[in-house]
């Protein structure tokens, strides 16, 4: 290169300086990226874990939805079915009962008569059988009226007074003055009284029943409780199954009809032990409660 091919150096054109980049200076940089590198690679494992996790969890309650939704379309169709086959054995029984009954009046030897007493029995526990299928089936609409609870619920353990007091039972209704519910009378009472027989059936030697009612905001609590020995693992578990029973006579039905007519007023039903033994039952009805205060503030 001679004079003449060399760049000049002047202010606008400063001299071109080469960066100095050490070994130490390129090791630094790389072991940041890598570490960063790392980071996410690491967040990724965990984010995608995490999603997996999610699917799991996801596919498992789908599946059981889906178990649930098949198991109450079996219901249904299994409900439709007993239905049919109830209403055309009890109307077959109607005769049969009246046979029996005209019999029952004619003869007035002692031991035909006990014979036929027996009969007479066997027919009613049929009917109360065929009685409860169709009730289990039945999908009638309500019938809501307002009505003041602790009456009501007073005037329900009056009919179940006589075999409390053989049984040694105490009854006992708390119940707030002037709650109103909202709700389908006859309906509830089945309830009522069905959870009231069972609590006596599980205090044959005597006890205490407590009925509790109470408001939560605008939703109705009922609860009820006995001194029983309280329900088993597999009871607690199967209590509202359909034709799950621990009685010797039983249906399996009376729990099963009593959460239907529960669901049909929008609310639930639960059962566990309590605290110092027995049983209790709780009802939640969402939207069915009023009480005074409330309905002030309405027709303020």
């Amino acid at each position: 290169m001679n004079e003449h091919d060399r760049p000049e150096h002047t202010e606008n054109n400063p001299p071109r300086v080469l960066s100095q980049v050490g070994p130490a200076t390129e090791g630094t940089d790389l072991a940041a990226i890598l570490e960063a590198w790392h980071a996410a690679t690491v967040r990724l494992e965990q984010t995608h874990e995490a999603l997996q996790a999610e699917v799991r969890r996801l596919t498992a309650e789908l599946e059981k939805k889906n178990r649930e939704l098949a198991r109450k379309d079996r219901l249904a169709d299994l409900g439709r079915m007993a239905a049919h086959i109830a209403h055309e054995l009890r109307n077959s029984l109607v005769p049969v009962s009246l046979y029996v009954s005209l019999l029952k009046r004619r003869v007035t030897n002692a031991e035909s008569r006990e014979i036929i007493e027996k009969i007479e029995q066997s027919v009613q526990a049929a009917q109360s059988v065929l009685n409860d299928i169709l009730q289990f089936a039945a999908d009638r609409e309500l019938q809501e009226t307002l009505f003041e609870l602790k009456p009501w619920l007073i005037d329900i353990t009056k009919e179940i007074e006589l075999q409390a007091v053989s049984q040694k039972v105490h009854i006992k209704v708390e119940v707030p003055e002037l709650l109103l519910a909202w709700a389908d009378r006859d309906l509830l009472r089945r309830v009522i009284i069905n959870l009231l027989l069972n609590a006596l059936d599980a205090m044959p030697g005597g006890g205490e029943l407590t009925v509790r009612a109470a408001a939560a905001g605008r939703d109705l609590l009922i609860s009820v409780a006995d001194t029983g020995p309280g329900l088993s693992e597999e009871a607690l578990q199967h209590a509202f199954e359909p034709f799950f029973t621990t009685k010797a006579n039983g249906t399996g039905l009376g729990l099963a009809i009593v959460e239907h007519l529960i669901q049909l007023h929008g609310g639930t039903i639960t059962v566990q032990n309590g605290t110092h033994g027995g049983a209790v039952f709780d009802i939640h009805l969402p939207n069915r409660c009023i009480v005074p205060t409330q309905m002030g503030k309405r027709a303020a």
